[in-house]
């Protein structure tokens, strides 16, 4: 068997032998997924055989033809009837424990008469009175273990049930099964080969990026899931960026017209809603098998490290095909199950952004160029600073070639503080403007072991009005760019253990009457 799975959908490749008399033939492939697609159905093989036709037909099932989920039906069943064992059970030791109850009434009713008429020994009763107080209590322990019981193949039971959702819930008996019709030349063994698309599979991108003092260590995971009815054992399984479409024109335009408006009569009417389709996927933790102890290892010694196998890359002109090194199974449950794609290292530059006017977080920030023969495809990465995970982000498509910046995290060796050192408000000697001024100070301190690059991005106001004019800006040191928003940006290079100071000064001259809006301190 061999899988070839696309962003939404798989192709299943089945091969198999029979031994065929001479003569014309029809060869059965059953239980194959309800719903798979007949347009895509092909058969190929080798022997002494012409193919003659092939047909795909429904066929009706008393019960499902998933293995795996019979199984699980079936335990359902056998602890449903061990609970209604067990219920039995119970039912027969609350019986019993009332009769030793009723005897034990019964016989102290009768012991007591006796008793007062002098009529019996009191060691006969202690006899009798002992029995049953054991019996009785050989009763409660029965039932504590049968209360035991019944928690366990609950537990049991609750976890079928879970089991059998995680397959998709409730699946149809009905499967597909196709039939080829051979005209066989001579006897022999004869080796066909079915290959049929399927909907409810699927493939996305999973990435480790670490960044290890200049270079950025990629690590990119295929997740697969799978819904389609059947599962997969260890087989070649192959992952393609290729979209099957069950439409592949060209689409064209239609002309584009510019009129006047006339008026018409207004009509109403509804559009027939367009087919939605959903696709459903699950995620599951992958487990590990558990750790040996290691054995001591000599004085000196140090292990490499351990290495991880890749797959292998097929170019083609439209799509690229990803073989896993290792035979993958994937059950039908939408359970995630990963494999690794490919080990990437880049050069990166490596600098520290920050927005003081926002928050005194600085950035870590690597510049890369896709310098690997992968077209990275979108998805979610895991970042790293060497071995100390700093959080997550999306990774968009990074074709090769392409530069891409990426953000690894708050960098807290490095220090932003913004403050306001100087507010006045006045009228001016002339005229009747007023006069607003004011003055930050922004101070950039790195304090880890190396020198540190840091972008330091701020604001100044840019008027919107005449009577609002912005006067005397001061900036220092002079800012490596600006633009006509009010957008200031300085790249710095702050040594270890040393700060820079950043000052943005300003007077704002607002006309008589007017209301200044926007200002913020």
């Amino acid at each position: 068997m061999a899988v070839t799975v696309y962003p939404g959908q798989a192709r299943i490749t089945r091969r198999g032998k029979a031994v065929l008399a001479g003569g014309e033939q029809r060869v059965a492939v059953g239980g194959l997924p309800q719903y798979l697609h007949a347009d895509s159905v092909r058969v190929a093989g080798r022997g002494p055989a012409t193919v003659l036709g092939v047909d795909v037909r429904a066929e009706r099932n008393p019960r499902t033809q998933d293995a795996a989920l019979g199984d699980l039906e079936a335990r359902r069943d056998a602890l449903l009837a061990r609970l209604r064992e067990l219920a039995d059970r119970n039912s027969v030791l609350d019986a019993r424990a009332e009769l030793i109850t009723a005897l034990a009434r019964r016989a102290g009713s009768t012991f007591a008469q006796a008793l007062a008429k002098d009529e019996t020994d009191t060691t006969r009763v202690a006899q009798v009175g002992d029995a049953l107080a054991d019996q009785l209590a050989g009763v409660y322990a029965q039932r504590r273990e049968l209360t035991e019981s019944v928690q366990t193949t609950q537990a049991e039971l609750d976890e079928v049930h879970r089991r059998i959702a995680d397959r998709d819930g409730y699946r149809p008996p009905d499967s597909t099964a196709i039939e080829v019709e051979l005209a066989v030349s001579e006897p022999g063994e004869i080796e066909l080969e079915v290959s049929y698309l399927v909907d409810s599979a699927n493939w996305e991108s999973r990435y480790d990026i670490r960044l290890v003092s200049s270079t950025l260590k990629l690590t990119w995971y295929g997740l697969v899931t799978q819904h389609t009815g059947e599962d997969w054992p260890e087989c070649d399984l192959r992952l393609s960026t290729a979209r099957p479409a069950t439409s592949v024109d060209v689409p064209e335009l239609d002309p584009w017209y510019l009129d006047v408006l006339r008026p018409t009569a207004r009509t109403y009417g509804g559009a027939p809603g367009a087919d939605q389709s959903q696709s459903r996927m699950g995620a599951q933790a992958m487990g590990g098998a558990p750790m040996m102890p290691a054995a001591a290892a000599p004085a000196g010694y140090s292990p490499a490290p351990i290495a991880e196998s890749v797959a292998s890359v097929e170019h083609g002109e439209a799509a690229t095909v990803y073989r896993p090194s290792r035979p993958v199974a994937v059950p039908s449950d939408g359970s995630a199950h990963r494999t690794t794609v490919a080990n990437v290292e880049l050069s990166a530059e490596v600098d520290h952004i920050t927005v003081p006017l926002v928050g005194p977080e600085a950035y870590l920030r690597a510049t890369a160029t896709n310098s690997s023969e992968h077209t990275l495809r979108p998805g979610r990465a895991s970042l790293f600073h060497d071995d100390e995970f700093v959080g997550v982000t999306n990774l968009a498509a990074w074709a090769p070639g392409e530069e891409v910046e990426l953000t690894l995290g708050i960098d807290d060796r490095v220090r932003i503080e913004r403050e306001l050192v100087k507010r006045s408000a006045s009228k001016a000697v002339l005229g009747s403007t007023r006069r607003q001024e004011a003055t930050w100070r922004i101070k950039v301190g790195n304090f880890g072991p190396r020198p540190a690059r840091i972008t330091v991005v701020d604001q100044v106001p840019v008027s919107r009005s005449e009577s609002v004019v912005v006067r005397d800006l001061a900036l220092k040191p002079q800012p490596t760019e600006q633009t006509d928003i009010g957008e200031v940006t300085w790249k710095l290079t702050v040594p270890p253990g040393q700060t820079s100071e950043i000052t943005i000064g300003f007077r704002v001259d607002v006309a008589k009457g007017v209301t200044l809006t926007g200002w913020r301190d």
